[in-house]
């Protein structure tokens, strides 16, 4: 395997903690005196998954990375009302309070659940107060289970394709070992045909190391997602970017976003590239995240003196070599 998708040893890892006590696993790379950009990752995967992209960018950003509740090194609640869009809100509010001095300003990268993430913080002024710009990627903000392509096209019944569509999303059942198979059946359903083995390969190994139980509770958040309200209240400048043969959120998702923002600066498709843009075409989204920095994030909106942590929601930290 090269060394692109290999982890990334964070500069410095510290914990954030939530509304509700959770605690989160926070990781910094990239230089500290430049402006913030805050990647929040989606379904079954971790800040491992955002490793071809910090090493694309560490050289000019600030780069934050957070496991999901529930992924990763991140707490899981003890119960499914630990499970909710209010939450996910709630835990990149304690992020952002951990990690951006008053006044600063980072530009929100959200990949699936990492964009409904930050869809479902649209409304929260404190949010909004620390968002430059925002990219929305490979996501969808409501009926999810309606549109999704998952399943072959010859299974034409529609009430049985959402009856086993939903079944996907909540399925409490362990995955197993990474086998050809299981790489076979991933690249399927949510990467493009044109992925290369390495690539399955590394969102294989991060999707199989997502915990069951998480699995299934945010799977059930999924199921009934509707952040349609959320959407309009977006009101930083945001891009939007799908493969076009995304069978898990598919690009009408996208365009649908992009329609109801109130300050939309782009719908970007990326040919042949399924669910799994950031990897399968890592080029192209850094090339958006650039252009979305040099256009929205100040100068002004990098710290030279940043204290270690941004707010009280930050408890724990490590130093750790670059």
């Amino acid at each position: 395997m090269t060394a692109t998708y290999e982890a990334v040893q964070p500069r410095r890892a510290l914990t954030a903690v939530s509304a509700d006590g959770t605690r989160l696993n926070v990781e910094e790379y990239g230089r500290t005196d430049a402006p913030t950009v805050v990647l929040v990752h989606g379904w079954t995967c971790s800040t491992l998954f955002w490793a071809p992209m910090v090493r694309a960018l560490s050289s000019d950003f600030r780069l934050i990375a957070y496991d999901q509740r529930g992924h990763g090194l991140s707490a899981a609640p003890a119960t499914r009302k630990g499970y909710s869009t209010a939450i996910m809100a709630d835990d990149l509010q304690a992020v952002l309070d951990a990690v951006l001095p008053e006044g600063e300003r980072a530009l929100l990268v959200g990949h699936s659940m990492g964009g409904m993430t930050i869809m479902a913080a649209a409304e929260r002024q404190f949010v909004r107060d620390r968002t430059a710009a925002v990219l929305l990627v490979s996501t969808g903000a409501s009926r999810l289970i309606g549109s999704t392509q998952v399943l072959p096209p010859r299974l034409s019944a529609r009430w049985l394709r959402r009856v086993l569509h939903r079944q996907i999303l909540v399925s409490s059942l362990p995955l197993g070992p990474v086998t050809p198979m299981a790489k076979a059946v991933l690249k399927y359903g949510v990467m493009g045909p044109d992925s290369t083995p390495e690539q399955v390969d590394f969102c294989a190994r991060i999707v199989h190391a997502c915990r069951a139980r998480p699995r299934s509770a945010w799977g059930k958040v999924q199921a009934v997602l509707d952040l349609d309200a959320e959407v309009a209240a977006l009101t930083a400048p945001t891009a939007v970017v799908v493969g076009t043969v995304d069978k898990l959120t598919p690009k009408v998702h996208s365009h649908r976003i992009a329609a109801a923002l109130p300050h939309c600066v782009g719908l970007t498709e990326l040919p042949g590239r399924g669910h799994m843009t950031p990897v399968e075409d890592t080029p192209a989204v850094e090339a958006l995240i650039r252009t979305l920095a040099a256009d929205h994030l100040a100068r002004g909106d990098a710290g030279s003196e940043r204290t270690t942590s941004g707010g009280a929601a930050a408890a724990g930290e490590q130093e750790k070599s670059a």
